[in-house]
């Protein structure tokens, strides 16, 4: 390529802007890139996961994706594959727009616990002393699915903030949780949290304080609606609603201008198209998916500020997102908490538990760090519609993978691309500590 280095033209690669290419455009964002072996990275390596998902868009298993990398605030890696659309083939761009479903609890985590830095409350309080709603909790006993008819009896004792915070609340999820509180829910007109436009966080979420809980809280991690009373309670303490808070405290001091519960008009074009892989090959999805969910629901004009599934963003506004916690609470000379409070938030909540957890995010501990390369004290979630993330503070790691799917075929996509990336990092002269070195102690067999 006449005029161009090596080392440009190995960077172009890798971050989809060489002349010609279908991702190429006019793109101006966090962070800087770098050449992959100055941030300690091996090109060669990094090409595998061109060739992983090339492959998955080559034989219809996913319709394309968008792929993120950086390291110690420098991009590594940035690069969009296949299309945005099976149906209108439109490529696939670095700054499409994906819907983050359960990726958007970590946000929500943010925002609340920005208010306890404010002294609002306390993460021990009952959440019924600011919605009272939740008072006096029962659990429930029999249920009857013939008629959808049930039994408590009293809880014993009240949710906290911090049991919202860790999935321990005793709550469940609508849609995916049990079978019997699907039900209930339904029953009671409780949504899952994406996409009911008409209706608001509020009046729903002080519905749920009056159903039966599954279990008493703190007795064990329940995967639920807990994140969606996090986003009412951000109303009820900040006396905003939670789509202003997050906009005003949140993404305009991060930049995330393209994070959003309903897309601005002027970013329609740019959402991705959710997919279905359930007969075996990705194909456009035109039905409903969940409780009646529209697909198309970013590009509603709606009500409903989802704390648990609600947002839609981009690779490059959650790698700032993602970035403000591995520089212990500042981003760009913005500090929205102090560093022990993103310390604590990222400390396992539930020792005595099976689930490694802290505030909002899932965590990499010694009890499993065997099962991963990632380091201890990684923090990582992901989204139904097969977007994953995870940040690495002994490394200063962001990655992301992110399509739209629902019933994926390639269902290990995330796990795969864990491996790739650790796998492509390579001694700089600095280096990392020994894996054995960060443990702390004895990994578990």
């Amino acid at each position: 390529m006449p005029g161009i280095s090596l080392r440009a033209a190995a960077l172009g690669l890798l971050l989809g802007t060489m002349p010609g290419s279908a991702v190429a455009q006019s793109y101006s964002a966090f962070p800087p890139a770098v050449s992959p072996d100055s941030a300690g990275f091996s090109l060669e390596r990094l090409q595998r996961i061109d060739s992983l998902v090339i492959g998955l868009v080559a034989n219809s298993l996913i319709p394309g994706a968008v792929v993120f990398i950086s390291r110690r605030g420098q991009l590594v890696f940035h690069k969009a594959y296949g299309v945005r659309d099976m149906e209108s083939q439109v490529p696939m761009h670095r700054d499409d727009i994906f819907r983050i479903a359960s990726q958007s609890k970590a946000i929500t985590a943010l925002a609340v616990m920005m208010l306890w830095e404010e002294g609002r409350f306390q993460l021990d309080d009952p959440v019924s002393r600011y919605i009272p709603e939740f008072t006096r909790p029962t659990v429930l006993k029999t249920f009857k699915a013939s008629d959808t008819t049930w039994t408590t009896e009293p809880a014993g004792r009240e949710m906290t903030i911090r049991q919202l915070l860790t999935h321990t609340s005793g709550l469940d999820y609508a849609s995916i949780g049990s079978r019997n509180f699907q039900a209930i829910y339904a029953k009671a007109g409780v949504p899952s949290g994406i996409g009911n436009d008409t209706q608001t966080i509020g009046e729903k979420m002080r519905l749920l304080g009056g159903l039966p809980l599954r279990q008493k809280p703190g007795e064990e991690f329940v995967y639920s609606l807990s994140s969606d009373v996090l986003g009412y309670l951000v109303e009820v303490l900040s006396g905003m609603p939670f789509d202003q808070y997050l906009r005003t405290r949140i993404f305009d001091p991060l930049g995330m201008r393209d994070t959003w519960f309903y897309l601005p008009p002027d970013r329609h074009a740019r959402l991705v198209t959710i997919h279905d892989g359930a007969s075996g090959k990705a194909v456009p999805l035109h039905a409903k998916v969940f409780d009646g969910v529209d697909p198309n629901y970013p590009k509603l004009q709606g009500t409903y500020f989802s704390g648990g599934a609600g947002l839609s963003s981009t690779v490059e506004n959650y790698a700032r997102f993602l970035q403000l916690f591995l520089n212990k609470g500042e981003f760009n000379g913005v500090r929205l908490l102090s560093p022990k409070t993103v310390e604590m938030m990222l400390v396992d909540q539930l020792p005595t538990m099976d689930t490694e957890f802290g505030l909002g995010f899932g965590l990499e501990t010694a009890a499993n760090d065997y099962q991963s390369p990632k380091s201890i004290g990684s923090f990582s979630w992901g989204g139904a519609f097969a977007t994953t993330y995870w940040a690495d503070p002994q490394e200063g790691l962001v990655a992301q993978i992110y399509t739209n799917m629902i019933n994926p075929p390639a269902r290990s996509l995330g796990a795969i691309f864990t491996v790739l990336t650790y796998s492509a990092m390579v001694p700089t002269g600095s280096g990392s500590a020994p894996r054995a070195a960060q443990q702390g102690g004895a990994r578990r067999p």
